[in-house]
């Protein structure tokens, strides 16, 4: 065990934040660790939208279900699937990529997560809390015009970040037999931990 493990063993997510504002700085330094997160191909296929428009946050907030942390965290943050500077800097070199196939897909996402979760980290180090908003893609074409995002991109999820004012309790997580296997998908014994970890879970 050390510091690192133990921060990210101490994750719980926040929906309520004290009101004080973070610092422009402090986000960028936030993003800067994100952006040292694994990219394939190096890629670096996201792009973040900071969205401080109450209106806009109010509109956010709705379409993701009437979550009413997204209007009132401090920082919102919509992540974005970003296939589209691989378009302008194959345009410098006067070629067209071919972003079309599922792979392509997979990557923006998967560099996408990999830079938030880099985030939310370094922001929970910080004394940080948040919450991944995956409710942006109930109606993504009305987040995409919102926030005019061009072809070639996609909303991921959102982010919201600030000073925990409440602290969830951590909910249980998968018996690490079921997640961590040896070889082949071994499924022997698989039904009696789910029951015991349903069991778990109704507690909680």
């Amino acid at each position: 065990m050390n510091s690192t493990i133990h921060l990210l063993n101490q994750h719980r997510t926040v929906r309520r934040f004290k009101s004080y504002p973070l610092k422009q700085d402090t986000l960028e330094e936030l993003v800067l660790a994100g952006q040292r997160a694994a990219t394939s191909n190096f890629a670096q296929a996201y792009t973040l939208i900071q969205v401080e428009d109450p209106e806009k946050r109010k509109i956010l907030a709705e379409l993701s279900g009437n979550q009413r942390h997204v209007e009132e965290a401090p920082l919102f943050l919509v992540f974005v699937a970003d296939l589209e500077r691989i378009w302008k800097a194959s345009a410098l070199q006067n070629t067209i990529p071919d972003t079309s196939y599922t792979e392509a897909l997979i990557l923006a996402t998967v560099d996408t997560s990999l830079m938030a979760q880099n985030i939310m980290i370094a922001a929970e180090s910080l004394g940080l809390g948040g919450v991944y908003v995956g409710g942006i893609r109930n109606q993504p074409q009305v987040v995409t015009s919102l926030l005019h995002l061009p072809a070639h991109t996609y909303p991921l999820f959102g982010m919201c970040l600030g000073f925990p004012d409440e602290w969830n309790d951590q909910k249980p997580r998968l018996p690490l037999p079921l997640v961590l296997k040896k070889e082949v998908y071994d499924r022997e014994n698989e039904l009696p931990l789910l029951q015991a970890y349903d069991a778990e879970i109704a507690v909680y």
